[in-house]
């Protein structure tokens, strides 16, 4: 019946907003028009560009849409990733993390389950950014392909961030608009378990789909050197400013959510060792401004779909069986994929009424972040790996993500209905 309404919907009164969003996710899974090959931040600034000129959004509200508080965490989480990065220190962190990987298995459950459990603490696109060029890095040192890094990375980040308020933003707006007293406690309770179940379950389905690369010869390890003693000093003083700041919102947000603050401070203030340094022109410029770019054209483009009204009315249709555990779930992950699901959780959650239960709340924080195993564009972290693969000369096709991504999904959908 879900999938029905959902059908029916767009076919029965079409929007250009809609259509132009289809064409953006057939564009951005072809990547290929003749000769010329997209980007993806080309395919998204092309969607914008057309809404605007077709007036399904006006410039004024296309400004409005613009999230500078997401911009600016990019921003600053992106000068820290660079430093990081650049400096060595970095790949010398991750190779005390991994040292002990006797073999390929063994390195990409390290790599699922210590970014998955990272990213419930620093958020997903923070391990993203940061992950990247870490994964690759790992790929080239021990021989083991970089699509497969880039899949383990991708799926454990978006997986592991489910369990915590501080996860990822939608969860973040689930905490603090669903009311909950103590949102880590409840996050927790309801959903590391079956959080740890489906880390597992990515490793298992990677094993399946990469199977020729398992079972090779044991891995050979070698010390990662610092190239820039530098710029890991400033480097080091940014991840501790990180982890400080990090710690400080749990504490809020548990404690005192009344003294919260942004995101975006975090990651600015975590930064600001690299921006008042002497070294901040040659990291600012190497950043991933297209990531940005990107980001600046997805806000217009899916302000545009809310405008249309299209989800809206659907939810509208289905208003007396949004409370259950399956169509949330199944509507979070379906529609996540046409307005992300930050906007989908805010339009979800007033949808839902007054007295919505716990179990509810979980069920919506989870289909909104596995949302982002199914596609590409079902989360941002997705996109930050891919442009940052690229930027090294790696990627992953549209297709090769949903193909793993779609058993993922259904498994993990599985897995948080039996606890949920």
């Amino acid at each position: 019946m879900v999938a029905d309404s959902f059908v029916y919907s767009f076919v029965s009164s079409p929007d250009l907003s809609v259509l132009v969003l289809l064409c953006v996710l057939l564009l951005t899974a072809l990547r290929q028009v003749g000769s010329l090959r997209l980007q993806i931040w080309q395919v998204m600034t092309l969607g914008a560009f057309s809404v605007l000129l077709l007036g399904e959004i006006s410039p004024q509200e296309a400004l409005r849409a613009i999230n500078i508080d997401v911009l600016l965490f990019l921003f600053g989480a992106f000068c820290v990733g660079e430093a990081l990065n650049r400096s060595g220190y970095l790949a010398w962190i991750g190779g005390r993390i991994v040292s002990r990987a006797k073999n390929t298995d063994q390195l990409v459950l390290l790599v699922i389950f210590s970014t998955g459990l990272l990213s419930a603490v620093l958020m997903n696109d923070t391990l993203a950014i940061m992950g990247t060029p870490l994964v690759l890095r790992f790929s080239r040192k021990y021989g083991v392909s970089p699509k497969l890094m880039l899949f383990a990375l991708a799926f454990g980040i978006t997986t592991g961030s489910v369990m915590s308020p501080i996860g990822n933003p939608q969860n973040l707006l689930i905490a603090i608009d669903g009311n909950l007293d103590s949102p880590f406690v409840v996050f927790l309770s309801s959903l590391a378990v079956p959080t740890m179940i489906n880390l597992v379950l990515v490793y298992a389905v990677l094993k399946l789909f990469f199977s020729s690369e398992f079972g090779k010869p044991a891995l050979i390890h070698t010390d990662e050197l610092i190239s820039d003693p530098e710029l890991a000093e400033i480097s080091k003083k940014a991840l501790f400013l990180l982890l400080a700041l990090i710690t400080c919102k749990i504490l809020l947000v548990e404690f005192l959510p009344a003294w919260d603050f942004s995101l975006s401070w975090i990651a600015l203030f975590s930064a600001s060792p690299i921006l008042l340094s002497k070294r901040r022109t040659e990291v600012v410029k190497n950043i991933d401004w297209a990531t940005l770019v990107f980001f600046v054209s997805m806000f217009v483009l899916m302000e545009s779909v809310w405008i249309s009204g299209t989800c809206q009315e659907l939810l509208h249709r289905m208003s007396p069986q949004l409370g259950s555990v399956p169509t949330i779930l199944a509507l979070s992950i379906g529609l996540s994929q046409l307005i992300s699901n930050v906007p989908f959780v805010a339009l979800y959650l007033p949808a839902m009424g007054s007295g919505v239960s716990q179990g509810q709340l979980m069920a919506l924080a989870a289909g909104s972040t596995i949302a982002g195993n199914l596609l590409i564009l079902g989360a941002a972290s997705n996109v930050i790996i891919l442009q940052n693969a690229e930027k090294e000369g790696e990627t992953f096709s549209f297709m090769e993500f949903a193909k793993i991504g779609l058993l993922i999904s259904f498994l993990n959908a599985i897995i948080y209905f039996i606890f949920l």
